[in-house]
Order: C-alpha cells, then sequence, then structure tokens
C-alpha cells in the first residue's frame, strides 16, 4: 500500500533516531515521521502555489504542537482538549523558527507552514531536538526552495563535562541548557540558559554542538539524496533593479543626512518628507510604487548603514563599534510595590516591578514534562507607545513571550533556594521606549528590581547585545550594544546575559547562514567586557547589594518543618484548625505533604503568632520537663492546667504543693500562671502534671 515507504536509521548521540517516509502525511510538500527513542514527531511541511501580494517578508509559520496523549495524560480544563500553546510550545517554535528562516530565499514570497506534532515523549529524548531534526528533514525532502539542511542538538554539562542531548536524570544535574543548530559550515542558532558558565566552556560546548551536528548532516543528505525533490520555481519579489537604483541615486544624500542622528524621534520625523517626495516624483514612472514603497526605503537605509559600518566604521549616533550607549539605573521608584528598577539605556528604558508572594502564588504548568509549577515568573509588555506608535493593547505574542522567557532564564540561576527565601516572585517588565535591545534592558532592570525588593540574589546579571555586519568578501566586524536600526540592517543580535562570574544566559538572531568560530568568539569577548562595565559602572552604583529586608507592603514569609504525621493536627477536622489559626493571625499558611510549612502576613507578629500556635500544636512533651502553664478549670481532687496551646493536663490536689492540701483553691485559682512537671500520661492517655515537683524556670 505504501509503495514510497522508506526507513533510514541512525545512531544519535548513543540513542536510535530513525526517519520514516511516504507513510504519513502524503499530501504534505515534505514530511516525515522522526523516532528518538520512544520520542515520535510527525513534521510536516507545506507552501503555498503562488506568492502572498503586497507583501515584503518570508510568511514563514512554524508550530511546535505538544499533544497531551504524548505523556499519557488527559488534558486539563473544561474542555479536555488542547487549547492554545503553551509558552514552552511557543519558545520551541522560535527556536526552531529561528534557524530555518534564514535559509530560505530572500526573494520567496509563497507562504510556508511548518507543523511538528509531538506524539509520543520519551523522557530521556528531547522532542524539542527531535522536531527541530524532523523540520529540516522535511523541508529537504520537499519541493520548497530551502537552503538547508540544519541539524540541532543539546549540550548539558554535568562534572565538568559536556554531554550530548543528556537523558533526563543528567538534565537535572545539568549547570548548562544549550541547544545549537547548525549548517554543515557555521552556526546558525544558539540558545542557553546556565549557572554562570565561563565564556571559554560555552565556546566549547558549541563547537562540540557543531562537531556533532556535522555527523547528522551526512545522514540527512543521505535521505534528501534518495527521496528529495526537486524545488519548486517561483516567481522573484525581488524589487526592480533599476528603479531601486534610480531611486536610490535622487534621494541618498537627503536619506544619509536624516539617518545621522542618535535620536529615533527626529529619524522619523527627518525621512517622512523624504518619502513623500519619492512618492509623488516617481509614481507616475512606477505605477506599483505605492505597493513596495515600505520595502524600497527599508532597502535604501540598510544599503547605507551596512556602508557606514562595513567601510566608515560608523555607526547612525555616532559611536565607536565597541562603545556602549549612555546608561543610567534607579530603583525604589514606586511606593507602595515590592521592588522597582528602571534601566535606560540610550532611548531605550525599561522599568521593571517585582512582587513578592506566598508560595501558593507559583504558577501551575501543564506540560509534557514533570514541572509542574515555577516559582519565578518574568513577564515581558512592550506597548505601543514605546515605539511612538498609536496601537491599542493587546495580548503578548510570541515576541514579548521570548523576551520574558530570556529575561527569566538569565535570572533563575542567581536566586535564592526556597527554604532560603521562600516566596513565590513575579517580575514585570514594562518597556517605555525603545530603541534596540530592550530584552536585556529588561534583565538589568529586573536585577535592579529584585535587589530592591529584598531577594538575595547570589549575584547581580547583567546583558547585553552584540550586532554583526558582513561583507560579501568575507570580511566582518561586531558592534556592541546595538539600537533598532543596527538591528534592523545588521545580520546578528547576539544577546548574552551574565554575572561577572559567567553565563547564565544567551539567545541569538541571525539574518544570514550562519557564524564562523572567529566571530562567535568575538561576539563572547566583547560582551563579556560589556556587562562588566554595565555591572560595575551603574546597575552596583545604584544599588550595591540587596535590601536587608524585603518591603513593608510585602508579606513576610516564615518557614517550618514539620513531622508528616502531625499534619492532620495543624490542619483539624474539616480545616477548622487551620482556618482559625489564619482568622486569627491573618496569616496565610500553606502545608506541602512533606512536612513543610510556608506562612504568609503582611504583618510580621501575625507571621510568628501562627508560628508559636502550630509548634504549640505539634508539641510533644518529655516526661521529667518542667513547663509554664496557666490554670483553666478546678475540680475537688485537682487543677487542669494549659501549658502549651491545645495541651492540658491535670494536677492532683495531692501535687499542688510540698504540704498537704485540703482545697485546691486554698493553692491555685483559674487564670494563676504556674510551673508544671510533666509527669507522662495515664492508662487512658491523660497528662499528669506536677506543680510542687517542678523545677525552677531559669531566666
Amino acid at each position: 500500500m505504501f509503495e514510497n515507504y522508506k526507513v533510514f536509521n541512525y545512531e544519535f548521540a548513543g540513542r536510535p533516531l530513525t526517519v520514516e517516509v511516504g507513510k504519513m502525511a502524503g499530501l504534505a510538500n515534505g514530511s516525515c515521521l522522526v523516532r528518538y527513542g520512544e520520542t515520535v514527531v510527525l513534521a510536516c511541511a507545506t507552501a503555498s502555489a503562488k506568492p502572498r501580494d503586497g507583501i515584503d517578508f518570508l510568511p514563514l509559520s512554524v508550530d511546535y504542537d505538544e499533544k497531551m496523549y504524548s505523556v499519557g495524560k488527559i488534558p486539563g480544563g473544561f474542555l479536555r482538549r488542547e487549547g492554545k500553546p503553551s509558552e514552552k510550545a511557543v519558545l520551541t517554535s522560535r527556536v526552531i523558527d529561528r534557524p530555518i528562516r534564514p535559509l530560505f530565499p530572500k526573494d520567496l514570497r509563497n507562504d510556508v507552514s511548518l507543523t511538528l506534532t509531538v506524539m509520543s515523549v520519551d523522557k530521556d529524548c528531547s522532542p524539542e531536538i527531535t522536531a527541530m531534526v524532523g523540520a529540516s528533514i522535511a523541508l529537504s525532502i520537499s519541493d520548497i526552495p530551502w537552503n538547508g539542511p540544519i541539524g540541532g542538538v543539546y549540550v548539558g554539562m554535568v562534572d565538568g563535562k559536556f554531554v550530548i542531548n543528556p537523558a533526563a536524570e543528567e538534565r537535572k544535574n545539568s549547570i548548562l541548557e544549550l541547544t545549537v543548530a547548525a549548517s554543515e559550515k557555521k552556526v546558525v542558532m544558539i540558545e542557553a540558559g546556565a549557572k554562570e558558565v565561563s565564556d571559554e566552556d560555552m565556546f566549547d560546548a558549541i563547537m562540540l554542538a557543531h562537531a556533532t551536528i556535522k555527523d547528522l548532516l551526512v545522514f540527512i543528505d543521505g535521505i534528501v539524496a534518495e527521496v528529495g525533490k526537486p524545488k519548486f520555481a517561483y516567481p522573484s519579489c525581488e524589487l526592480d533593479h533599476d528603479m531601486f537604483d534610480e531611486i536610490f541615486a535622487y534621494c541618498e544624500n537627503d536619506v544619509m543626512f536624516a539617518l545621522d542622528t542618535d535620536d529615533k524621534t527626529v529619524r522619523d520625523a527627518r525621512l517622512q518628507p523624504i518619502v513623500e517626495d519619492i512618492e509623488a516624483k516617481f509614481s507616475e514612472k512606477y505605477p506599483d510604487l505605492a505597493t513596495v514603497l515600505p520595502e524600497l526605503i527599508y532597502k535604501i537605509q540598510k544599503k547605507i548603514v551596512r556602508r557606514w559600518l562595513l567601510v566608515d566604521k560608523k555607526r547612525v549616533d555616532g559611536r565607536k563599534m565597541d562603545e556602549i550607549r549612555p546608561l543610567n539605573a534607579e530603583v525604589g521608584i514606586l511606593p507602595r510595590t515590592h521592588g522597582t528598577g528602571m534601566f535606560t539605556r540610550g532611548q531605550t528604558q525599561v522599568l521593571t516591578v517585582a512582587t513578592l508572594g506566598p508560595l501558593a502564588d507559583a504558577q501551575m504548568l501543564e506540560g509534557l514534562d514533570d514541572e509542574t509549577e515555577k516559582r519565578y515568573m518574568h513577564h515581558y509588555n512592550m506597548p505601543g507607545y514605546s515605539t511612538g506608535e498609536a496601537k491599542s493593547l493587546r495580548s503578548p505574542g510570541r515576541r514579548e513571550i521570548g523576551h520574558g522567557a530570556l529575561a527569566e532564564r538569565a535570572l533563575v540561576p542567581v536566586l535564592p533556594s526556597v527554604e532560603e527565601f521562600p516566596y513565590a516572585m513575579r517580575l514585570v517588565s514594562e518597556v517605555l521606549s525603545s530603541n534596540g535591545s530592550t530584552s536585556q534592558a529588561s534583565i538589568c532592570g529586573s536585577t535592579l528590581a529584585l535587589m530592591d525588593a529584598g531577594v538575595p540574589i547570589t549575584a547581580p546579571v547583567a546583558g547585553i547585545s552584540c550586532g554583526l555586519i558582513t561583507a560579501e568578501d568575507g570580511s566582518w566586524d561586531t558592534m556592541l550594544d546595538i539600537q533598532g536600526l543596527e538591528d534592523f540592517y545588521g545580520d546578528m543580535d547576539f544577546k548574552v546575559a551574565g554575572t561577572h562570574k559567567g553565563i547564565t544566559a544567551i539567545q541569538m538572531d541571525l539574518k544570514i547562514d550562519g557564524l564562523t568560530p572567529e566571530i562567535i568568539k568575538r561576539a563572547f569577548e566583547v560582551t563579556h567586557k560589556g556587562r562588566d562595565y554595565i555591572l560595575d559602572d551603574v546597575m552596583l552604583k545604584a544599588i550595591a547589594e540587596p535590601r536587608a529586608d524585603i518591603s513593608e507592603w510585602a508579606p513576610k514569609m516564615l518557614s517550618m518543618r514539620i513531622n508528616p504525621d502531625k499534619i492532620g493536627d495543624v490542619i483539624g477536622k474539616g480545616g477548622k484548625v487551620i482556618q482559625k489559626i489564619s482568622a486569627d493571625t491573618g496569616a496565610e499558611i500553606n502545608i506541602e505533604d512533606d512536612g513543610s510549612i510556608f506562612i504568609s502576613s503582611v504583618d510580621r507578629d501575625g507571621a510568628y503568632k501562627a508560628k508559636e500556635i502550630i509548634e504549640a500544636i505539634i508539641f510533644e512533651p518529655e516526661a521529667g520537663e518542667s513547663y509554664d502553664g496557666v490554670v483553666t478549670r478546678i475540680i475537688p481532687i485537682g487543677a487542669f492546667v494549659e501549658f502549651a496551646p491545645g495541651k492540658e493536663g491535670m494536677v492532683h490536689i495531692s501535687k499542688l504543693a510540698k504540704t498537704r492540701t485540703e482545697n485546691v483553691e486554698d493553692v491555685v485559682k483559674v487564670g494563676d500562671s504556674v510551673r508544671v512537671k510533666y509527669l507522662g500520661t495515664d492508662e487512658k492517655g491523660r497528662l499528669n502534671l506536677s506543680i510542687k515537683d517542678a523545677t525552677p524556670k531559669i531566666d
């Protein structure tokens, strides 16, 4: 039935990788089923027959589709079906999109869709890497024009040694989470999180990843040679070269003047009359000018900016190639929030606000891995006013989710443990003004906000980006701290975050076919110098260390651990005991199955009061020890004394005093404070006490 069905086998980092072609999804332009261990991903690439009209970009979509059945789970929620992609799925889609996109022809305008359906998950075999490999194979064997293939690997670092595609247990102990995609000759994508890994170790890990990928590409090339389709022809959507040359010559000097400023607002104001003049002068000669005008203006600016960078070593704002824009850092801006930090870099400005909460506020997660919650959340917002655009607020898109995740990944390695700091933390980065590198400004602002909130981070983190400009002859140069135009018209945005000690996060975006080892090494060198400068000369001058105490408006958190057998006593029947503690003290109490208890209250005294009550409930008196108590009631044969909350015993009349006692009330009365000795329990489990045998309290 399946005449074209073929199976290809490869050993990938010590585990079997199997690619099946010709059996499933036969109507897609290219498809394959990839099995890595017992992880299974169906990769399908499709393209429209005709280009989309009126656009100046490649309409590519990459969807990493997580199916809960792949891990034997039924989705939560009312509908019990998968809804919108999880943040992790969105981030994986971005990781796969970034290395694939630059390898499409620049003039292709056909819609291209990659759907990567995760059907089965073996926790030792990454579905993300499997999907990336599947995407590369599906595109390579399809008739869609694409200059691949690429391969991808995950690199961990366990006990000082690199591990390619580490298994689940190895990932738990790894200080490095590095994903690399590469073609045969160049690295095309880097995404990393790390616990202060050195530049040298990070570079070596990337080089090891590339070497591993080269072997994988030989396998993929073999599949393409056997079942690959010829690429389809398409109408080029390149601008008319004669039109471009004529208009460029006409407006070159005016555009150069417009661009020659460090103020984005001035630049935009200067460009507007130039655009209007071009449209008025050339619309009659070129009837389609209005359709292509945005792309035309973009390419005119790009040609000028790239020439300045390559030939003149001139940056739009007059800086040297390794010079950082003017910086400023402030903390404590908002009075009622728990912590704030504002970081300004040129015309880029980000305000980050930290909020502390009880661990019950941790985000609940539902995904394909074992992570069920996270106590640190980082959200990034970029409203229209930040770029001078008049547009209404909207829900976060893939870019906002990606930037928030990058900042989160950069700061997680320096956060205190839950035992040391039992709080959930949410940071929100509000982009107030954007002219490049907002994600790195949010990292800097977040460090400031955490320190202002009194979070005892182990080291401050700064982030900075490195750009790249390349020439056809192979020459290149880097630019430190790129602004908007250099990002738009340059070839790379290499974002690196870290402490003085090492790297905590990397994200690399490319517009070219890849990076050589020399470029990667240079990027690490300049970004390390840059973040050291930002930390020492700017951030640590705004706040030298985390505040000694948290904000008066933040909940005060206490943690304790009890015997799990005592959890029922603290909760009480129907929750009555714990509810009464909360009502009496105003504290919120969360109890884990292992006996961990987390108490939160804006009122510090209330938190400590709740802790005292719990300690009293779980208190077990020791026979022979003496305790302070209060007489609660009297009966003819003795007095009852509460010597701990909920702990009441009886002092027999014979144990009230060293002399004979005829009447209990001759010695004690209700409400008296007394010192008692715990004698143990009788056959009915009652607590027996003695006043006459108690040892005096030592002050």
